[in-house]
């Protein structure tokens, strides 16, 4: 399985919240796990923020941020169709970092379905799709479902 995560999502790897145990089973169960190149700014600045309000200590947040900045390269990186993500935004009404994500989800899964279909006698059975898509956002994610991907849902 590929994991796609939008920040929202990979925050919750990081951060004590609701749904942090189903996103890190997820993890824990994914071959690998992607997300945008924006995802970097936007945990980075998620984490901040916590810090700010006070709901993390110099030293807790010190500790987190470092473990995102180690494992930023474990992660996928995937970049965003600037074209598509403008579409798409226009045509769910997403915000353009959720556009972004969703475009960024998009590019891969179709990278798979063309590895699939030029390695389909090494590839056999599975789904048909083995991108999932993750985002706390429920408006990203029926934008998501609508286009094809496979999402996994946050109890929330």
């Amino acid at each position: 399985m590929i994991l796609y995560l939008g920040a929202s999502s990979l925050v919750k790897f990081y951060m004590q919240e609701p749904d942090s145990d189903l996103v890190k089973a997820w993890i824990r169960s994914a071959e690998y796990v992607a997300t945008c190149r924006i995802a970097y700014t936007e945990v980075i600045s998620a984490l901040s923020i916590r810090y700010r309000k006070g709901d993390l200590s110099k030293e807790d947040y010190d500790l987190v941020a470092n473990t995102f900045i180690i494992d930023w390269e474990n992660f996928i990186k995937v970049d965003f169709d600037d074209l598509e993500a403008g579409n798409l935004s226009m045509k769910y009404d997403l915000p353009r970092l959720s556009a972004m994500h969703l475009s960024a989800a998009r590019l891969l899964a179709r990278e798979y379905m063309k590895c699939k279909a030029a390695y389909s006698s090494e590839i056999n059975g599975g789904p048909e799709t083995a991108v999932f898509f993750s985002s706390a956002d429920p408006l990203l994610c029926q934008a998501a479902l609508n286009e094809g991907l496979t999402v996994l849902s946050l109890r929330q």
